[in-house]
């Protein structure tokens, strides 16, 4: 173990970045109430809530596609692995709890994660009631570990955010999140510490909250999504909630607020209009820009030509490959408001956002009654 704490093992220099005592949107945790699972716009079409026709694609907007139906499926396996028991007696481990962060967030990277960050789970992150039965969570972990997977910059670069490939895009980092999760957690447990995944399949959290006080990204205009400094929003994100001691991340401050206050482009490109151009409002004890959740709803899973959408996901300025040239820029908005302007101006005026057909691979397929359809 001699020279651990020296490694430099992040993917990513999120050492650089500024590190703050509270994340940059306004919270006010005494009032913050927590979230029941069923009443989310995906889970709401599977009740009715929006009709009958969203109900019944709700069930098919993702395998309707074979390559993200076949993700799907292979996520649905680790629906009931995330939690087991946990090892009669503790692991002879290191009682310093930055050489134990430091020891699982190098796991995680060893599995193959994208960014990794630690902090306290926050009370109302905590769902009150699960999707479908109602059952209230009981969920009193000290720590909340989250993991973050890229949805795959190349593929990203050449769909037009709404197409047959978006839901894939998402279960890739859906079912891989879910894998490194599922398997740290089990991990954790055999160290002697009670541990529990939380991924697309089975979650107890609200992962937003998590990921802020985590330092992995400030929320954006997109619909209540953290956005990562070096990812964009060009992620999924899994979680473990554990007892073992570890040391917690600061949120960070990257100047988005400001970006996303001058920028707008993910709400003049969304098909549905779900997203504001305005300004934030206060809801539920914290600041956010408003989103229509029925619109984005109905968008994604009743998409008729393609599987899901990511349109926002796609246009948005921060959604970049990690070159030399897009990290110099990266630095310059980070530290200068006028150049949070300029590049903004910039991604229009260089076509970025626009889908570059001749790289796409994929075939656009649709499962209609068990038969595929060329689209």
């Amino acid at each position: 173990m001699s020279g651990y704490h020296k490694r430099n093992f992040e993917p990513f220099p999120m050492y650089k970045l500024k590190r703050v005592e509270r994340p940059t949107t306004k919270i006010l945790d005494d009032q913050v109430k927590g979230v029941d699972e069923r009443e989310s716009g995906f889970n709401k079409a599977a009740r009715g809530d929006y009709g009958p026709v969203l109900q019944r694609e709700r069930n098919r907007f993702v395998p309707k596609q074979p390559i993200s139906g076949a993700l799907s499926w292979m996520t649905a396996y680790l629906k009931d692995v995330v939690d087991g028991l946990v090892a009669k007696q503790k692991a002879p481990l290191p009682e310093d709890p930055t050489l134990l962060s430091r020891h699982i967030k190098e796991l995680a990277y060893f599995l193959r994660a994208d960014a990794v960050g630690i902090c306290e789970l926050p009370p109302y992150a905590v769902y009150t009631h699960r999707f479908p039965d109602g059952e209230p969570v009981e969920l009193n972990h000290r720590y909340a570990i989250a993991i973050l997977i890229d949805q795959d910059w190349r593929t990203a670069e050449a769909f037009d955010g709404h197409d047959w490939i978006s839901n894939s895009m998402s279960f890739l980092a859906y079912s891989t999140s879910a894998f490194i999760a599922c398997t740290m957690a089990d991990y954790i447990r055999r160290l002697g510490y009670p541990a529990r995944a939380h991924h697309a399949r089975n979650y107890q959290v609200v992962v937003p909250p998590i990921l802020l006080w985590a330092g992995l990204g400030e929320m954006c205009r997109i619909g209540d999504c953290v956005l990562h400094p070096f990812l964009g929003p060009r992620f999924k994100a899994a979680v473990v909630t554990t007892d073992l001691p570890l040391s917690v991340d600061k949120p960070i401050d990257f100047g988005l607020q400001d970006l996303c206050s001058k920028c707008k482009k993910c709400a003049r490109e969304c098909p549905s209009g779900a997203l504001s151009d305005g300004e934030k409002i206060l809801f539920n004890g914290y600041e956010r820009w408003p989103t229509d959740v029925e619109k984005c709803t109905k968008m994604r899973v009743g998409n008729p030509k393609g599987s899901g959408c990511g349109t926002c996901i796609k246009v948005c300025p921060a959604n970049k490959p990690y070159t030399l040239f897009h990290r110099a820029v990266g630095w310059a908005v980070r530290k200068s408001s006028l150049a949070r302007s300029i590049a903004i101006r910039a991604d229009d005026l260089f076509g970025y956002g626009k889908p570059k057909y001749e790289k796409k691979w994929w075939f656009d397929l649709e499962d209609v009654d068990g038969h595929l359809i060329m689209r």
